[in-house]
C-alpha cells in the first residue's frame, strides 16, 4: 500500500507496551503501515447476535456475552465448559477435545463471540462452537448504536501476550484519531470509478473501523481487487518486455534425432500431445525465450513431449539441463531418458547431490567444455560450481516443489535459455492465472488409449486381511503392488519409522513367500537405484514405500497402490500416487485405507476420490478445501500471498484484475502516462526484486 506514516513507536499505542511490541514485531507487525494492512478475518454485525433470552433449541445462532464461569467438570467423559451472561441471559459452551487448550485460554470478566446450534438441557448451551476472545466491550454500545465489530487473527504468541481483538481495535482507533498515516492513492482514477472503489484512506477506515455493511464490503473488494491487479501488472510487464526484447536462442533448423524418436515410437501419441509438440515446436524456433508451463494429468505422457524438445536444442549443438525436485525422482527420470534416447546417440549424465569424487568431477568438466550434453539432476545442477558451456533448454519438474532462487540460478547459467516447466498437479485456471501468469500455458488433457482408469476404493483398516490376500492373488499373476506410508507429523524418522516396521511385519507376516521390497528418503543413491531397478525388472512383487514414489517412478506391472492413512493425505496427493498403477494397461487397483473413524473433510476427500479420476476436478476441489496457502504445501516455491484474496471464491475479481492490467500495460508499457504516476512508482518501490523473480516463476 501507498502509506507514508509518521515516525511512531508502537511501543506507545495504548494497550501496546515494550512486551506486547516485541511480539508484534516477530509478526510483522513493526509499523503503522503494516497495522493498517493487518485486516480483519471477519466481522460481527450487531443485527446477527441473538439475545440470550430469545434463544430457540436446534438454531444456529450467534452470541457475545461476558464468561461468568469456566473449567473443567468431569462426568463420564472430562469435558471443558464456559458459561456466558449477556444480562438477558446464559448459555454455556462445551468442548470434549483439546481440553489442556481450552482450560487457559478463557479469562473471568472478558467477552466472548461464540456461534453454533443451541441445545437444551437444564438450560441453553453448545456444543464446539466457533468462538472469538472479544476482550474488553461496551456491551450497550453493541446493542444500542449498532456497532460492526472487527474480528481480527490471532496465534499462540499473540494469546500469552494478552494481544486480543479488543488490542487491535484500541491501537487501529489512534491511528484514525490522531492521523497517524497519509494514504497515497495509486489506483488509477478510471479504474475506481468504473468498480465504484472507495478512496485508499476511506477503504481503510470501512475495513477497521465499519459504520456499515455496504461501506465495508466495498472497501473488501478494493482490497482484493488490488491484490490480484498489482500481481498481473507484474506478469504483464515480465510478458510485453520478454516480447520485445528477444535476445533468446532459434532453434530455427530441423532435428533429425527428433524425427527419429518419432518414428520409432511404437504407440502412437494423443492428440494433445502432437498438439503441445506443435506449440513448442513454434516457441524454439522464435528468437523470444520460450517460458512454457506444461501440465498434464499423471501418465499423459509429459517426459516424452519434453525429450522431444530436448532433441531439438541438442540437433542444435546446445545442452540440456533437467531438474527434478528429488533424487529418486531425477534418478528414475535419468533412466527413462537413457532409455529413450541412448538409441539416437545422445549422451546423458546424471549430477546429484550424492554423485562425488572422480565421477562428479568428470561431469563438471563435461558440462563446462559445451559439448551438447542432457544432465539430468536434482538442484545439485543449480549449485554455483556448476558451470555449463552452451546452456540452450532448461526442463524443470514439478518446479513448485523448488525454492523460487534455486530454479533462477539454473535458468541464468545460461543466456536467455528456454524453459519448459512440468508439472504432474494439474492446477485450476484461477491458480494458474496467479501462479504462473506470465507463462504460456499448455495442458495436455488426453490419456493414451490403452489406459485403463485405475478402480479406486475405500477400505477401512479391519478389512486389511482381505487386502494382502487380494495383494497375493495379484501378484501370483505376475502382478506388482506399491504400499505407501505417509509422512507422520512432518518427521522423517518417524515416516522411515512406519515403512521400515510395516516391511518387516508384512515380509514375516500376511506376505510371507512374496517379495516385499522397501523404498525410502534416507536410503543412498545407490540404495534406491537398486530397488527401484529390482521393482522395474519385476523381481520384486511388493514395494512397501514412503512418499519418496508420489511422483515420476513409472513400473508398468504395477496394478496395486494401498494407501495407508489415507485421510493424512491432500487429494491432489492422493491423485498422484493413484497415477502411479495403471501405466501398463491392465486394469489397476488404488486402494484407500484408513481408520472407521475420520474427520468430515478427510471423508469428503475420500469420497471425491473414488468418484471421479479427473485431476483438474480433484485439483479444484482440493484447493477449495485446503485453501490456496496449503494448495502446494510449500511457503519457498514462490506462490504469492494474499491477505484479504482468495483465488477461489474472488475468480470473477481475478478475470477483472487480470484483464485490466494486461490492458493497461498494452497500452502504456512502461508506466508513463500521467495518470499512471503512483502506479509506477508503488510498482518501482515495492515490487522492484520480484520483477526479476517472475522470469523465474
Amino acid at each position: 500500500m501507498s502509506i507514508t506514516c509518521a515516525p511512531f513507536d508502537i511501543t506507545y499505542f495504548k494497550g501496546i507496551g515494550p512486551r506486547r511490541a516485541a511480539v508484534l514485531e516477530k509478526h510483522g507487525l513493526h509499523d503503522v503501515a503494516a497495522l493498517l494492512r493487518y485486516f480483519p478475518r471477519r466481522y460481527i454485525d450487531r443485527r446477527t447476535i441473538m439475545r440470550m433470552d430469545a434463544l430457540q433449541e436446534n438454531t444456529e445462532v450467534t452470541v457475545i456475552g461476558r464468561v461468568e464461569a469456566a473449567g473443567i467438570r468431569h462426568g463420564r467423559k472430562p469435558f471443558f465448559s464456559i458459561t456466558l451472561s449477556d444480562g438477558y441471559g446464559t448459555v454455556e459452551a462445551v468442548w470434549f477435545n483439546s481440553i489442556r487448550f481450552f482450560k487457559d485460554l478463557f479469562t473471568i470478566g472478558e467477552w466472548v463471540s461464540l456461534s453454533g446450534k443451541v441445545t437444551f438441557y437444564r438450560g441453553y448451551s453448545m456444543s464446539h462452537p466457533d468462538y472469538d476472545r472479544l476482550g474488553e466491550l461496551d456491551m450497550d454500545a453493541v446493542q444500542k448504536t449498532g456497532v460492526i465489530i472487527p474480528l481480527y487473527p490471532g496465534n499462540e504468541a499473540f494469546r500469552k501476550a494478552g494481544i486480543t481483538t479488543h488490542t487491535f481495535r484500541r491501537v487501529l482507533r489512534q491511528i484514525f484519531d490522531k492521523n497517524l498515516a497519509q494514504f497515497e492513492e495509486h489506483l488509477p482514477e478510471n479504474i475506481r470509478d468504473n468498480y465504484a472503489f472507495p478512496d485508499l484512506e476511506n477503504a481503510f477506515r470501512a475495513m477497521h473501523m465499519p459504520e456499515d455493511t455496504l461501506k465495508m464490503e466495498a472497501a473488501r473488494q478494493r482490497f482484493i481487487y488490488e491484490e490480484f491487479f498489482f500481481l498481473q501488472i507484474l506478469f504483464a510487464l515480465h510478458k510485453k518486455h520478454a516480447a520485445e526484447t528477444p535476445r533468446g536462442i532459434a532453434f530455427a533448423g530441423s532435428s533429425p534425432r527428433l524425427k527419429q524418436l518419432y518414428a520409432s515410437l511404437p504407440f502412437d501419441l494423443t492428440g494433445a500431445q502432437k498438439k503441445v509438440i506443435r506449440e513448442i515446436r513454434a516457441d524454439m524456433k522464435s528468437e523470444k525465450p520460450m517460458n512454457r508451463l506444461l501440465q498434464g494429468d499423471v501418465g499423459a505422457g509429459k517426459t516424452l513431449v519434453a525429450l522431444m524438445a530436448a532433441l531439438v536444442a541438442l540437433d542444435h549443438n546446445f545442452q540440456v539441463a533437467m531438474m527434478a525436485p528429488t533424487e529418486i525422482l531425477a534418478e528414475q527420470h535419468y533412466m527413462t531418458v537413457r532409455r529413450f534416447l541412448e538409441p539416437f546417440n545422445v549422451q546423458v549424465v546424471l549430477l546429484t547431490g550424492s554423485r562425488t569424487g572422480k565421477a562428479r568431477r568428470e561431469i563438471l568438466s563435461l558440462l563446462q567444455s559445451g559439448q551438447p550434453v542432457l544432465a539430468v539432476g536434482t538442484h545439485a545442477l543449480a549449485q554455483e560450481k556448476v558451470l555449463f558451456g552452451k546452456l540452450g533448454l532448461v526442463i524443470i519438474d514439478e518446479q513448485h516443489r523448488f525454492g523460487v532462487m534455486q530454479r533462477g540460478a539454473l535458468m541464468y547459467k545460461g543466456r536467455e535459455v528456454d524453459r519448459l516447466v512440468m508439472t504432474a498437479t494439474p492446477i485450476p485456471r484461477t491458480l494458474a492465472m496467479t501462479a504462473y501468469g506470465s507463462l504460456d500455458v499448455s495442458i495436455m488433457d488426453e490419456m493414451p488409449k490403452n489406459r485403463k482408469p485405475v478402480r479406486t476404493v475405500w477400505r477401512f483398516d479391519d478389512q486389511a486381511a482381505k487386502l494382502y490376500t487380494f495383494v497375493r492373488e495379484r501378484a501370483g499373476k505376475g502382478e506388482q503392488a506399491f504400499i505407501v506410508y505417509p509422512l507422520v507429523e512432518e518427521s522423517e524418522k518417524l515416516d522411515l519409522k512406519a515403512a521400515t516396521e510395516a516391511h518387516t511385519y508384512l515380509q514375516n507376516g500376511p506376505l510371507s513367500g512374496l517379495r516385499v521390497g522397501l523404498l525410502h528418503g534416507r536410503m543412498n543413491s545407490a540404495e534406491k537405484e537398486d530397488v527401484m531397478a529390482r521393482f522395474a525388472a519385476g523381481d520384486l512383487d511388493v514395494l512397501v514405500a514412503t512418499t519418496v514414489i508420489e511422483v515420476g517412478v513409472d513400473v508398468p506391472n504395477a496394478t496395486i497402490m494401498i494407501i495407508e492413512h489415507a485421510e493424512r493425505f491432500g487429494m491432489a496427493q492422493l491423485h498422484q500416487l493413484r497415477g502411479r498403477v495403471g501405466r501398463g494397461g491392465m486394469q489397476a487397483y488404488c486402494i484407500l485405507k484408513t481408520p472407521y473413524n475420520i474427520g468430515d473433510t478427510a471423508r469428503r476427500r475420500i469420497k471425491t476420490m473414488t468418484e471421479t479420476h479427473d485431476g483438474f476436478i480433484i485439483a479444484e476441489q482440493d484447493l477449495e478445501m485446503r485453501g490456496w496457502g496449503d494448495f502446494f504445501g510449500t511457503r519457498q516455491s514462490g506462490m504469492p500471498e494474499f491477505r484479504v484474496a482468495n483465488p477461489i471464491r474472488d475468480r470473477d475479481m481475478l478475470e477483472n484484475a487480470r484483464r485490466d492490467a494486461f490492458a493497461l500495460v498494452e497500452n502504456d508499457p512502461h508506466l508513463r502516462h500521467p495518470a499512471h504516476k503512483a502506479l509506477r512508482k508503488k510498482v518501482v518501490a515495492e515490487y522492484k526484486k520480484k520483477i526479476k523473480l517472475f522470469n523465474i516463476s
